[in-house]
C-alpha cells in the first residue's frame, strides 16, 4: 500500500482524468483515512489531531471532487448519505437472532450449567463470558469484504434495513482488504452480528442537546440507540455517536469459525471493534468470578452494561445442546441484580448546570450501592419532590439502574424510618451568582438567565464553540478549562480577542504554534455564520436550533429581536408564552446585554426576514406515531413553513392529528375529544398551495 503524503494532493491537477497515479493517491489517502479512523474509534489510540484528521478528509474530497469517477462507495466521505430514508425495508436474517433465557441469580446459573453437562455427554465445556452491553443488536453482511446491508434485529426472523444509518458508525468498517480478511481466516462473504450502543458521554451530550431545544430526554442510552438506529435521516444518526461491538460471526448463516474465542479473535484483527473485557473459562466457578470482577468495573465503564452473557465455546457442542422453543440452550445472560439502598436525606441542595437549569439534589447520608458508596442523587425538579413528597429528614430509595445519576425513587416510611421535617422550596435567586430565577407558571424547570454566571460559563462556551452553533474547531474542554483559570476567558465574547493574546495561548500547556493558528482561524472563520447560529450560542432556555431559526427568519436583527416585547414573540410559531417569557427575561438581564453588545462588534447580527406561508395559518397539529416518508421533524417543518403550528399534546385546541404507524396515547385522546385525525397522504393534501384554511 502507498503511504499517502499531503504534498500529493498539493500537486498539479493532472491533465487526464484516468491518470493512474491520481487514482493511487486518492486509495493511499483513503488506506490512511481508515487506518486513522480505526485507530481512534475502535482502538482509542488516536495518532493525529481532530484538525489533522479533517484536513486528510478535506483532502480526499477535494480530489474526489475533481474526479468523481474515481469516488468508491466504500470511501471514507460516502459515509453519511445527504437524503432521509423513506421508510426501511423489512430483511429476512439469514439465521434467526433469537433472545437468550436469563439467569438472576447464582443457583440459577449452576443449574444452567448443570443441564448444559449433561446434554454435552462426554464432550469438554469451555465457555466464554462476555459483558451484556446494554443497546441493540444488529446484523452486518458484507460481500467481496465490502459492507451490503445493516439491519436490525427485528423479532428475530425479520428485521429492518438500516444500511444507510449504520454507514454513518465509525466503528463499523465500510470494507474490509482482501490482507485482512486473510490475516485473519475470515472468508470475503460474512456476516457479524453486534451491540449497537450509545456511550454514556455521547448520551449525555445529546440529552443536554435536546433539553436546549426544549425537547424530552431519552430515558437510557439503550433507548437513545434504539431510537437512532431508526431515525430516517442519516446526518442525525451521524452526529450522535453510535458503537458497534463485534460478537458473533457467520459464513453462510452458520458461526463461524469452529471456537467462539477464534472468533472474536477474528474480528478484532479484521478491524471490528470486540469488547477487550471477556475471558475462556473451563468452570461454573470461573464463570461466577467473571461476574463477580465485572460487575466491580461496572461503575467505571464508559458505557452501560446490565450483564454478562455466557456461551458455550465449541459450534460442534451447541449444535448438540441445542434450542428450547425460543432461546438456545448453549447461552445464558446473567442479569444483575437491582441496584438500590435506603438511606436519609440530610439536606437539598441545588446544582446550576450549563444551560442555566436548577436542579434540586439530595444529599444523603453515605449508602454503599453497587459497590460505591452514593451520597448525591438527583431529585430532578419541583414536580418529581411533589410525586414523590419527599422532605428533608425522609428516608428514602435510592437507586442506580441504567441512569449514570443515582436518583431518589419513593420515600420510605415506617416504625424505622419515620418522615422528615422539612420541605424545600426553590431558591428566588441564583446560589451561584446571586441573578434573579426565572420560572414561569406551568413550566417544570427553573432557570439561572446569568450567561456569565460562573456555574454556566465554561459548558456556556462549550455550547457556544460547539459544530452545530459556532463551528470553532478545537476550542474543546481541556483548552476552555485552561483559558477559563489563566484568566484569558471569561465569556463568549472574549473567544473573539485571543487573537491579541497569541503569546499567552502558546504559553499554555500542550499548545504549540500551529494548533493556535488553526484556532485563530477557526474563531476567524465563525464569524461568518448567520445569525440563527449566532441566537443558537447564546444559550437562551428553551430556544434550541429550530427556535433560533425561526426568531432569526422573523426579526432579520438580533436588536429587532432584543427589543422585541413578549407579544410579538408569540406570534411566531412554536414560541408560546414559556418560551417568550424565557427569551425576555435573558435580554432583560443586565449582563447578558452587554455580553451581546460586545458579541456585535465581532459577529453577524444581521439576517434575511423570510415571509412564512399561509397555507396553514392558525392550524395546530399534532404528529404521532412513525409516518412513512418523513422523519417527524421534517413533517413539523413542512407545516411550519406553510403557516401552520405543531404541538406534542392533544387538546380542544389541535385542529389535526396526524398518525403514523403504531401511534400511541396521542390516537386516543384525539378520538376521545373529537379531534380530526389524518393521514399522510391527507396532510400533504392539506400542505399544497392554495387558499388559507377555515
Amino acid at each position: 500500500m502507498a503511504k499517502y503524503n499531503r504534498s500529493m494532493a498539493t500537486a498539479a491537477k493532472p491533465k487526464d482524468p484516468k491518470d493512474k497515479d491520481v487514482e493511487r493517491q486518492m486509495e493511499a489517502l483513503r488506506d490512511e483515512i481508515r487506518r486513522h479512523e480505526h485507530l481512534y474509534y475502535v482502538l482509542d489510540a488516536p495518532e493525529l489531531s481532530d484538525a489533522d484528521f479533517d484536513r486528510l478528509m478535506q483532502d480526499l474530497k477535494r480530489l474526489e471532487d475533481e474526479h468523481p469517477q474515481l469516488i468508491t462507495a466504500d470511501s471514507p466521505t460516502q459515509r453519511v448519505g445527504g437524503k432521509p430514508r423513506e421508510g426501511f425495508v423489512k430483511v429476512e436474517h439469514s439465521r434467526p437472532m433469537l433472545s437468550l433465557d436469563n439467569a438472576y441469580n447464582e443457583q440459577e446459573l449452576r443449574d444452567w450449567d448443570r443441564r448444559a453437562r449433561e446434554l454435552a455427554g462426554p464432550a469438554k465445556l469451555e465457555y466464554v463470558c462476555e459483558f451484556k452491553l446494554d443497546g441493540m443488536s444488529l446484523a452486518l453482511t458484507y460481500r467481496e469484504g465490502k459492507l451490503q446491508t445493516g439491519v436490525t434485529r427485528g423479532d428475530g426472523s425479520v428485521g429492518e434495513d438500516v444500511t444507510t444509518n449504520v454507514r454513518t458508525m465509525r466503528t463499523v468498517p465500510l470494507s474490509v482488504s482482501a490482507d485482512a480478511l486473510k490475516k485473519a481466516g475470515i472468508p470475503p462473504d460474512f456476516e457479524v452480528r453486534g451491540e449497537v450502543i450509545m456511550p454514556l458521554a455521547a448520551f449525555a451530550r445529546m440529552n443536554e442537546e435536546r433539553e436546549r431545544q426544549n425537547l424530552s430526554r431519552f430515558a437510557n442510552p439503550r433507548n437513545a440507540a434504539a431510537g437512532t438506529i431508526r431515525v430516517l435521516e442519516p446526518n442525525i444518526v451521524a452526529q450522535r455517536r453510535l458503537d458497534l461491538y463485534a460478537y458473533f460471526l457467520l459464513v453462510d448463516g452458520k458461526y463461524y469459525p469452529e471456537l467462539h474465542s477464534d472468533a472474536l479473535h477474528a474480528l478484532s484483527q479484521a478491524g471490528f471493534r470486540v469488547n477487550s473485557h471477556y475471558a475462556l473459562v473451563s468452570s461454573i466457578d470461573q464463570v461466577l468470578e467473571f461476574i463477580g470482577k465485572s460487575e466491580q468495573m461496572r461503575e467505571k465503564l464508559p458505557y452501560e452494561i446490565d450483564g454478562v452473557v455466557v456461551k458455550v465455546n465449541s459450534v460442534r457442542t451447541r449444535d448438540r445442546l441445542g434450542f428450547t422453543g425460543k432461546a438456545p440452550r448453549w447461552a445464558i445472560a446473567y442479569k444483575y441484580a437491582a441496584r438500590s439502598g435506603v438511606t436519609q436525606i440530610e439536606d437539598i441542595r441545588v446544582q446550576v448546570g450549563r444551560t442555566g437549569k436548577l436542579t434540586p439534589v439530595a444529599v444523603l447520608k453515605p449508602v454503599p450501592i453497587g459497590g460505591t458508596k452514593v451520597s448525591r442523587a438527583t431529585l430532578h425538579n419541583m414536580d418529581e419532590i411533589g410525586r414523590l413528597g419527599v422532605k428533608i429528614g425522609d428516608w428514602v430509595m435510592v437507586e442506580r439502574g441504567g441512569d449514570v445519576i443515582p436518583k431518589v425513587v419513593k420515600a420510605v416510611e415506617d416504625k424505622d424510618h419515620p418522615c422528615g421535617y422539612k420541605e424545600f422550596h426553590m431558591p428566588e435567586h441564583c446560589p451561584v451568582c446571586n441573578s434573579k430565577i426565572r420560572h414561569s407558571e406551568g413550566e417544570v424547570d427553573y432557570w439561572c438567565v446569568n450567561l456569565n454566571c460562573p456555574a454556566r460559563l465554561q459548558g456556556s462556551i462549550l455550547h457556544f464553540a460547539s459544530r452545530s452553533v459556532m463551528n470553532i474547531e478545537g476550542l474543546g474542554e481541556s483548552l476552555v478549562n485552561q483559558l477559563h483559570q489563566n484568566g484569558l476567558i471569561k465569556d463568549v465574547a472574549d473567544i473573539y480577542i485571543l487573537k491579541d493574546k497569541r503569546s499567552q495561548l502558546l504559553a499554555l500547556e500542550r499548545v504549540g504554534e500551529k494548533s493556535v493558528d488553526n484556532l485563530l482561524a477557526e474563531i476567524e472563520n465563525s464569524r461568518k455564520l448567520p445569525l440563527e447560529r449566532v441566537i443558537l450560542g447564546l444559550g437562551i432556555g428553551q430556544v434550541g436550533a429550530r427556535t433560533a431559526e425561526l426568531l432569526a427568519e422573523h426579526f432579520g436583527s438580533m436588536d429587532d429581536l432584543m427589543g422585541a416585547p413578549a407579544e410579538e414573540l408569540q406570534e411566531i410559531h412554536d414560541v408560546g408564552p414559556s418560551v417568550s417569557a424565557s427569551i425576555r427575561e435573558f435580554f432583560e438581564e443586565p449582563r447578558n446585554r452587554e455580553l451581546v453588545k460586545r458579541l456585535g462588534k465581532f459577529l453577524n447580527f444581521k439576517g434575511t426576514k423570510k415571509v412564512r406561508g399561509t397555507t396553514l395559518a392558525g392550524k395546530t397539529f399534532v404528529i404521532t406515531g412513525t409516518l412513512a416518508n418523513y422523519s417527524r421533524d421534517a413533517a413539523k417543518k413542512l407545516i411550519e413553513d406553510a403557516g401552520g403550528k405543531v404541538s406534542g399534546s392533544v387538546s380542544k385546541k389541535t385542529d389535526y392529528v396526524v398518525a403514523g404507524d403504531d401511534p400511541g396515547s396521542k390516537l386516543d385522546k384525539a378520538k376521545e375529544l373529537g379531534v380530526k385525525v389524518i393521514g399522510e397522504k391527507e396532510m400533504e393534501e392539506l400542505l399544497r398551495p392554495g387558499p388559507r384554511l377555515d
